[in-house]
């Protein structure tokens, strides 16, 4: 079978109804009731109250950290005591920071999204020029 025989048989299989379907235009989209708006903004809204949640758990987690580590290495390396507290105390304290300002990052990039998907889901009504 050749190319055009197959192209033929194509052809006769897809009726014709004179409009052809433009590609990318689906069934039409249902408009948003109210009741669905506040529904799915409720959502999103929970949603991100629980993404915040866990962010906040970061600056923590990440001075527990480095916390065990250090402790464990100078217990390794027999540091006395009082300069073994003290080093873990800047250690606590600066990882703390760090975590912070990691979740600072995080919160800003989100931040940045969010407002990138309302810029995208925007549409501009030009008034008609006479």
């Amino acid at each position: 079978m050749d190319w055009e025989e197959k192209n033929s048989e194509e052809a006769a299989e897809t009726p014709e109804t004179g409009e052809e379907l433009e590609e990318g235009l689906g069934p039409e989209e249902e408009i948003e009731t109210a009741a669905q708006r506040e529904a799915r903004e409720k959502r999103e809204e929970e949603e991100r109250q629980a993404k915040a949640r866990k962010r906040r758990l970061i600056p923590p987690f990440v001075m527990l950290l480095a916390g065990a580590v250090v402790s464990i290495t100078m217990r390794i390396l027999a540091y006395d005591l009082q300069t073994m507290l003290i080093v873990l105390l800047c250690v606590l304290l600066g990882f703390y920071f760090v975590g912070r300002i990691l979740q600072i990052m995080l919160d800003r990039f989100e931040q940045q999204i969010e407002e990138a998907h309302m810029e995208e889901g925007e549409v501009i009504e030009k008034e008609p020029e006479e």
